[in-house]
């Protein structure tokens, strides 16, 4: 099957502005470079965007939607239990944050620093994009709970909130202390103890 050209440009300009936003954060990344890196004209980009901030706000969902996939792959790997599926995926992430030696940490994490309270419409696209992963991870707790592994004290919804909350604190702080350990403890303390049965 053929992908149309309009479809590959927007793909581009997705995966550029996942790049550009890691790096240089949203208002430290011009249109012009972004349309410089996929080399395509400036009235092309509002083909398929009206504005910067409809282009972050999909932009985000790009970013989650691996991240979503990879997380639903391991959950959905019959020959673990969730918890165990938990700790996989979230090891896997602190080995590729340790390859990329720390840079960038978390799109959504930056972003809701920086533009959360003054963009609606990204503001929005944080949200859902928060939501897909938050619900996902309560889907495998929930599971989890019912192989007995996990406490059923406490909701999974509430539980899934505490890892998401924890993860992007110790992303910022992995970021400062330029190491993997604020991420090791928070898997740690909340998967292997306070979570577990």
């Amino acid at each position: 099957m053929v992908i149309p050209k309009k479809q590959t440009n927007k793909e581009n300009l997705l995966s550029q502005g996942v790049q550009l936003l890691m790096q240089q954060g949203y208002h430290g990344t011009g249109l012009k470079e972004i349309l410089d890196a996929v080399q395509i004209p400036k009235g092309s980009f509002y083909n398929y965007f009206t504005s910067k901030e409809s282009f972050a706000a999909e932009v985000i969902q790009h970013y989650i939607n691996p991240f979503v996939e990879q997380l639903d792959k391991h959950l959905q790997n019959p020959d673990m239990d969730a918890l165990t599926a938990l700790k996989h995926y979230f090891n896997e992430l602190v080995a590729e944050l340790e390859k990329a030696q720390f840079k960038g940490g978390c799109l959504l994490g930056n972003l809701m620093g920086e533009i959360g309270d003054t963009s609606d419409v990204c503001q929005k696209s944080l949200r859902l994009a928060v939501h897909r992963y938050q619900s996902l991870l309560a889907n495998g707790l929930k599971k989890a709970q019912m192989e007995g592994t996990v406490r059923i004290d406490k909701s999974a919804d509430d539980m899934a909130d505490l890892l998401v909350n924890t993860w992007q604190g110790a992303l910022l702080r992995m970021k400062i202390e330029q190491s993997a350990e604020p991420l090791r403890q928070c898997c740690h303390d909340l998967l292997d103890d306070y979570f577990s049965v």
